[in-house]
């Protein structure tokens, strides 16, 4: 069995087609025995590729583009999609049948104070035809700060991933009245990268094999199973809200079978950091993505 070593910038069930190969046992069949950890604060997981610590790392298009717009060379390629779609929710203090976007203009919204998700955030409100700089933002840090904000009363919204909101909910604490996701449309969210060495190794090609088993996995098996092989992941969730966040998911099409990250994905992320005006040019697919590796 080869130890592989696996990273991510964030940990949540938006991640399942990652973690899922390991819960699935995906990855063990094909000789390979998972390590992985999260990523420090303030540190991205590319760091952990760069200085040899991690082999894959779950990561974000626009990690390039912050490379590129330094006129550097990312020493990392994305090549592979983890979810193709925006995963955030927006969770109000009681249930709201008739919500529409224009009701968070003058609300407050505990969310992030910046990147992707606050990028995406931005351009899914502009898509709602909603002003953003309308909104009053109350950025506490991180995502178990802004739980932990909006539990102790602050904010009339949150912005968060799953399964947060669905704990909320369970906890009678707040209501799930809407999905980002659908806003933008498919997109290149979150996505697996390595170096372009690793990805010519022996390793790369018994990780993709693996991943395309456990992309087919998470579309064709029942969300209650998934979530009870992912349960000891996820110690401070209950198991039946696991799988409640997996079923909406699996629903908002985000687990899309197919591997690699589609152009179409990628020039979609594009517009969303070209309308936040964080991409000082529209770079080419090649520059950020590569192929997944040959599984044969």
């Amino acid at each position: 069995m080869e130890k592989i070593r696996i990273q991510f910038t964030l940990f949540s069930a938006f991640y399942s087609p990652l973690i899922s190969a390991m819960s699935g046992g995906f990855l063990k069949e094909e000789g390979l025995d998972p390590e992985w950890s999260v990523s420090p604060a303030g540190v991205s997981a590319l760091a952990a590729l760069k200085d040899g610590s991690a082999h894959v790392v779950q990561s974000a298009l626009s990690q390039g583009f912050t490379t590129l717009d330094k006129g550097e060379t990312p020493g990392a390629v994305h090549f592979a999609q983890v979810n193709e779609m925006d995963g955030f929710f927006l969770t109000a203090r009681k249930p709201d049948p008739a919500f529409n976007w224009k009701k968070l203009e003058g609300a407050a919204v505990v969310m992030f104070k910046g990147g992707q998700p606050a990028a995406m955030f931005k351009y899914a409100c502009h898509k709602a035809g909603i002003d953003f700089g309308k909104i009053k933002p109350v950025c506490p840090g991180g995502a178990a700060e802004i739980d932990r904000a909006f539990r102790d009363g602050r904010g009339d919204y949150v912005h968060q991933q799953g399964p947060y909101p669905q704990q909320l909910q369970a906890d009678g604490v707040g209501h799930v009245v809407a999905q980002v996701g659908p806003q933008i449309g498919p997109c290149g969210f979150s996505s697996l990268a390595a170096t372009r060495d690793w990805l010519k190794t022996d390793m790369a090609r018994a990780f993709i094999r693996a991943y395309k088993k456990t992309r087919a996995y998470m579309n064709a098996t029942p969300a209650a199973k998934i979530a009870k092989a992912e349960k000891p992941y996820f110690p401070d969730i209950d198991e039946a809200v696991l799988a409640d966040c997996i079923a909406t998911y699996q629903k908002l099409g985000c687990w899309t079978p197919h591997v690699e990250i589609t152009r179409a994905a990628y020039e979609k992320t594009l517009d969303v950091y070209e309308y936040n005006r964080e991409l000082k040019q529209r770079y080419r697919y090649e520059q950020v993505c590569a192929a997944p590796p040959a599984s044969e």
